[in-house]
């Protein structure tokens, strides 16, 4: 006798962009509601925002999988800040200044994306380069042509929003 197939399915909450905004995070956890199985975070935990150690300490508990943005590396003194705005730069010499050195190896030993996880990848920008916007149909066609999971998610942008492609063109 055959046994019924019992599949197993996860739900993740997928965060991107926190940004060293604990209230933030904190609504969006609240909001989830539990809702999910595993957390995983497609980068940027720092800059803008006063309170980037909560936030690296609150990922590292409970983020499944974490990987780097560009703030992140910047901080952790992997990117140079020189091609960052302004208000990034300072922000970015501000989180240097206030993180203690196991919270900054923290973001340093973050994985570069693209991170392939069990039926999906996450990445920060593109797949093809972590610092690249993908915010338009005709950037998204050049990542479905990179795509080894049927689903990716990225950050970056700061736009919520995504691009679908049946056959791996838009």
């Amino acid at each position: 006798m055959r046994r019924p197939h019992l599949e197993c399915v996860l739900r993740y909450l997928v965060l991107s962009d926190i940004h060293a905004n604990w209230y933030a995070l904190q609504a969006v956890i609240a909001d989830a509601a539990g809702d999910f199985d595993q957390i995983v975070c497609c980068g940027d935990l720092v800059g803008y925002n006063p309170h980037p150690a909560q936030v690296i300490e609150w990922v590292r508990k409970h983020c499944a999988a974490s990987i780097r943005g560009n703030h992140d590396k910047a901080v952790a003194g992997l990117e140079n800040l020189e091609w960052f705005n302004e208000i990034a730069q300072t922000a970015a010499r501000w989180t240097m200044s206030v993180l203690d050195t196991p919270a900054v190896q923290y973001l340093r030993d973050l994985p570069k994306g693209p991170l392939e996880l069990e039926g999906f990848a996450i990445c920060h920008g593109s797949l093809q380069d972590e610092d690249e916007y993908v915010s338009s149909t005709s950037e998204a066609v050049a990542v479905f042509a990179h795509a080894r999971s049927h689903l990716t998610f990225f950050g970056h942008t700061h736009l919520q929003g995504g691009f679908f492609s049946k056959y791996g063109r838009l």
